[in-house]
């Protein structure tokens, strides 16, 4: 075996640390905004910037390929947790979990308090399944159908349910940016969950209160039943066997949360548990509930008396269709190319250099959150992507924190705050263009009422000045440093 070659390395000058993120910003805001390209071959190319610029300041390629797999080998837990919830989601399709959600959450819908039930409900469904785009596809279709029905905004609506969503896909512990963000920081997943609430709980009531003035000020007076609700509620009835068992594959997942049990053995028992179901309680063939745990769920896989797949409303596909394995397997792909570019920087010293930069501004802790704030932000912008938005500013900042004496949770919770639920408000985002696919709202129409997605940076920012919710190194932690 080869020994691996070495050159004399040197720090790379300001202006070589800061030609891979121009570089970065111009070929996707170019690539993906403008020109729709696929984000990964457009990474892949950033990296080759990156190494480029490495390999002048006396990198070797063996060095980048192993500062790659350190960073590879740090995100194999979300890896991991991400392609189980493709699963989870799958069979509790099958199971009926969901869309018993769906089907009784509409009942209690109060047209006057629509706005603040669509934020709950929605809210809710995402805690429960890790993900934001499966509330919005399943209870978020379903509300809108009913705003329809009410005469109530459906651009207020549509902002409630993205913003409910995305209430859970920053506190869920299956949710991918909820681990990712951790991940990226140095901090652990249940203790940034909590530190979350910080930002999360005023920016929940102040939504809360916006909803419940516009919807009580409304004048509602249509009938709660449309045409779309009634056909998806009565498929739904002739669909699925409504047991009370249903729910349990939630109360696990709840339970193993609550006690803070490790995440995947909590989904995967979530999972047979919903397997199970489906096989005994909805008639689903063994070999169907397995093909949704990697393929997705489809209406076709149910064989109940009364019910032709053939004739099902697109509604309901689009509701039910969803889920599986293979459904990750892009969000993977891109995981791995941004950790090319991260690792190539992080080995060639890159980030060093502009963070030292960012550093003589950023004086006080409030001004460190707002560049962090700022970062996430132009990530978010120029990319379109909730984890490039935090992956690439949680390296750039983690060890920025650690030397102020703030610990890693302070950076997890900023760049969930900016970097996760802004993505949705970016028309040219993937997350934009599915809500407003999705809902049938543009982006810049539902952007005012998402109320949640922008408030809480704001309030990360306030909490870095004033120094409210601010934690600090332990003893022990800054003597590990």
């Amino acid at each position: 075996m080869n020994p691996k070659k070495t050159r004399t390395k040197r720090a790379p000058t300001f202006l070589e640390a800061v030609i891979p993120i121009v570089a970065m910003l111009l070929i996707l805001t170019i690539g993906k905004g403008v020109l729709g390209y696929s984000t990964e071959p457009l990474l892949i190319m950033v990296a080759g910037v990156a190494a480029f610029i490495a390999f002048r300041v006396g990198c070797t390629w063996d060095e980048m390929m192993d500062e790659i797999c350190q960073k590879i080998a740090k995100g194999m837990p979300a890896i991991l947790i991400l392609t189980t919830v493709g699963a989870m989601v799958g069979t509790w399709m099958s199971s009926g979990t969901i869309p018993m959600m769906i089907y009784f959450g509409i009942q209690i819908v109060s047209p006057r308090l629509l706005l603040v039930t669509a934020f709950l409900i929605t809210a809710v469904v995402s805690v429960v399944t890790g993900t934001s785009w499966g509330s919005v596809a399943t209870m978020g279709v379903a509300l809108m159908g009913i705003a329809s029905a009410l005469g109530v905004s459906l651009p207020a609506t549509a902002g409630a349910v993205i913003a409910g969503s995305y209430f859970g896909d920053k506190i869920s512990p299956m949710s991918e940016t909820t681990n990712l963000a951790p991940m990226a920081a140095g901090s652990e997943l249940y203790e940034h969950i909590v530190h979350m609430l910080y930002t999360t709980v005023p920016a929940t009531i102040v939504s809360l209160i916006v909803y419940a003035v516009v919807g009580l000020s409304a004048d509602v007076t249509a009938s709660t039943s449309s045409e779309t609700v009634t056909t998806l509620m009565t498929q739904l009835d002739i669909m699925y066997n409504w047991n009370p068992l249903i729910l349990l594959p939630v109360i696990i997942v709840l339970s193993g949360s609550l006690l803070r049990m490790p995440t995947i053995p909590v989904m995967l028992a979530s999972c047979l548990v919903a397997g199970a179901e489906g096989v005994f309680l909805q008639g689903v063939s063994l070999k169907n509930v397995l093909s949704s745990t990697v393929n997705g769920f489809n209406v076709t896989m149910i064989e109940r008396s009364g019910f032709d797949a053939a004739n099902a409303a697109e509604s309901v596909t689009k509701l039910i269709n969803r889920g599986g394995m293979m459904s990750i397997m892009t969000t993977t792909l891109l995981v791995f190319c941004a950790f090319c570019f991260a690792g190539i920087m992080s080995r060639a010293g890159c980030l060093d250099v502009v963070l030292q930069k960012i550093l003589t501004v950023a004086k006080s802790t409030g001004s460190l959150i707002l560049a962090t704030v700022v970062s996430c932000l132009t990530m978010a912008l120029c990319t379109g992507n909730s984890y490039l938005s935090i992956l690439i500013p949680g390296e750039m900042f983690q060890d920025a924190y650690r030397e102020r004496g703030l610990a890693a949770k302070n950076l997890s919770r900023t760049l969930e705050d900016a970097g996760t639920v802004f993505v949705p408000l970016i028309p040219w985002s993937a997350a934009g263009a599915y809500m407003a696919a999705t809902l049938g709202v543009e982006t810049l129409d539902y952007l005012p009422w998402a109320v949640l997605c922008y408030t809480g940076f704001l309030f990360a920012i306030l909490w870095g000045y004033t120094g409210f919710g601010i934690a600090k190194l332990s003893d022990s932690e800054k003597a590990a440093k």
